[in-house]
C-alpha cells in the first residue's frame, strides 16, 4: 500500500479530506471546531494542523499514526506546530513512520522476514507461498525433519546424471566386461528404447514411467518380462554407480513381472529329430546333439569349449560366465549324445561359426519342420524328466529352477517316447573304448 493512500486513510480516520493545498494553506474555518486550520505539506505528504481556543488562549495541535496507534501533540505557537508536521512529514515520506494496518510486532516480524530472506534475493510472498505448499504437502510433518531425511536420502548421490549418460556408460562396461553379442544385442534394445523415451535425470524416472514404456512396447509376456530384465539391470548398476540412492528399491524394481500363463513348451518328436540329424552337415550335428541331448542353450553352444567337455567321465561343465543364470552346472552326458560327439572331438570351439543356427533352421524349413523357439533345448527337458521323473535333478542339469520344470515340461511326454529319444544314435555308432 503506498505512502499516499496510507496517509489519505489516516485524514479520513480524523475527520479531514485532503483540499490539495501545497505549502501552508490557511483554513478560514469558524474557530474552536475541529478541522483542521492549515496543514503542511511535502511531496505527497499533507500533515494538518488543528487549532482550538479556550479560556482565551489559541493551541495548535499535529496528529499521527505512530505504531498503529494515534498521537497528538500540543503546541501554543503555529511556528511550532509548522516544525513538528515537517518532521512528520519527513519522516513520513521516508517510510520511517508510515500508517499502516501492521501493529508494532506485526511490522517487526516483516522486517526481520525480509532480512532473512535478503541473502537470497527472494520475495517474501514468493517465500511464504513456497513454505505454504510445502506444509501442504506435509500435512503434520516438519519441514525442516523432511528436509534433512531429503538431504540424507540423497547423500552422495549424482541426481543430475541423465538416462542417456549413465545408458552410454553402461553398455559400454557391459562390453569391457565381454558381454556376448546376443546379449550385447538385447541390452542395447531395451536401454535404447528407456533413452529415446526419457531425456531427463535417471532420478526422476519412476515405476509407472517404466510401466507404460513397456506396455507401449507390447509384444508377448515374456518379451515384456524379458526387456523389464534389461532394465532393472541397468537400474541396478546405476544405484551401485551412486546415480541413484542406495538402500532404496530402483524404479525398474517397483515395476511388476508380466503374467505369463502355464503354456506348453514345443518339442520336437524322436521322428522329427531322426529326420533333422539324417539330413544335417558335420558342422550343424554338434550344435543339434548339445541342446537336443544335453539340453544346453543356444547362447551356451556358441560359448562353450571342447575342453568342457569329457567324454571320457560322461559330462559337461557349463562355467557361470558360459551360463545364462551366471551359475556353474554340471551337465551329464547320455550314451547316445557321447556316440554323436565322439568323432567330432578336437580344439577351440564347438560351434566356431555364428551362420550354423541360421543354416539349421533353414534345414528344418526345406524338410517341412517347424522350429520353435528353444525347441531343441524344450525336446531334452521334456524327454529327460518323463524318463527321471524328478524336476529337482533336472532343474540342476538344465540349469532352471524345480518350478519352471514341473509347470512348463511335465506330462509333454509319455516315458516310452522319452526311451525313444535318448536311443537316437549315429547310423555307424563309433566304437566305445
Amino acid at each position: 500500500m503506498g505512502m499516499e493512500n496510507d496517509f489519505e486513510r489516516l485524514l479520513v480516520d480524523i475527520g479531514y479530506e485532503d483540499m490539495g493545498l501545497s505549502g501552508v494553506r490557511h483554513n478560514e474555518g469558524k474557530r474552536g471546531t475541529n478541522g483542521p486550520a492549515f496543514s503542511v505539506k511535502q511531496g505527497s505528504v499533507s500533515v494538518p494542523i488543528y487549532r482550538t481556543t479556550g479560556s482565551g488562549r489559541e493551541r495548535y495541535f499535529v496528529a499521527f499514526y505512530r505504531d498503529g496507534r494515534r498521537v497528538r501533540r500540543s503546541f501554543t505557537s503555529a511556528e511550532s506546530a509548522k516544525t513538528e508536521a515537517r518532521l512528520m512529514a519527513r519522516k513520513i515520506m521516508a517510510g520511517q513512520n508510515q500508517s499502516t494496518d501492521l501493529s508494532a510486532p506485526e511490522r517487526e516480524a516483516y522486517l526481520s522476514a525480509k532480512q532473512l530472506l535478503s541473502s537470497l534475493n527472494c520475495p517474501l510472498v514468493a517465500a511464504v507461498e513456497e513454505y505454504v505448499q510445502c506444509k501442504n504437502l506435509l500435512g503434520e510433518r516438519s519441514l525442516i525433519a523432511a528436509v534433512q531425511e531429503h538431504l540424507q536420502r540423497m547423500k552422495g548421490v549424482q541426481g543430475e546424471i541423465t538416462v542417456a549418460d549413465a545408458a552410454a556408460e553402461f553398455l559400454e562396461i557391459k562390453k569391457q566386461d565381454g558381454a556376448s553379442e546376443r546379449y550385447m544385442g538385447q541390452l542395447r534394445s531395451d536401454i535404447n528404447r528407456l533413452k529415446e523415451r526419457f531425456a531427463g535425470p535417471i532420478l526422476q524416472v519412476k515405476s509407472h514411467d517404466i510401466d507404460e514404456l513397456l506396455r507401449h512396447i507390447g509384444g508377448a509376456p515374456r518379451t515384456r518380462n524379458s526387456s523389464l530384465i534389461s532394465i532393472r539391470t541397468f537400474f541396478s548398476w546405476a544405484k551401485s554407480r551412486s546415480y541413484l540412492p542406495k538402500g532404496e528399491e530402483t524404479a525398474a524394481e517397483g515395476v511388476p513381472k508380466a503374467r505369463v500363463g502355464d503354456t506348453e513348451a514345443e518339442i520336437f518328436t524322436p521322428e522329427q529329430m531322426r529326420q533333422l540329424l539324417t539330413a544335417a552337415t558335420e558342422e550343424m550335428i554338434p550344435f543339434m546333439v548339445l541342446g537336443g541331448f544335453a539340453g544346453l542353450r543356444a547362447a551356451e553352444i556358441g560359448r562353450i569349449e571342447w575342453k568342457a567337455i569329457d567324454l571320457e567321465r560322461r559330462f559337461i561343465t557349463i562355467r557361470a560366465g558360459q551360463a545364462k543364470t551366471a551359475s556353474r552346472r554340471i551337465v551329464p552326458i547320455s550314451e547316445n549324445l557321447r556316440q554323436w560327439l565322439r568323432p567330432y572331438v578336437s580344439r577351440g570351439k564347438v560351434v566356431p561359426s555364428r551362420e550354423v543356427y541360421r543354416k539349421v533352421t533353414n534345414l528344418a524349413r526345406s524338410l517341412g519342420i517347424e522350429w520353435p523357439h528353444n525347441v531343441l533345448r524344450h525336446s531334452f527337458i521334456s524327454y529327460r524328466i518323463a524318463k527321471v521323473k524328478n524336476a529337482n535333478e533336472v532343474a540342476l542339469e538344465a540349469g532352471n529352477s524345480p518350478d519352471v520344470i514341473f509347470r512348463h515340461y511335465r506330462e509333454l511326454a509319455t516315458e516310452e517316447q522319452a526311451d525313444a529319444w535318448f536311443e537316437i544314435r549315429p547310423s555307424v555308432p563309433s566304437t566305445t573304448p
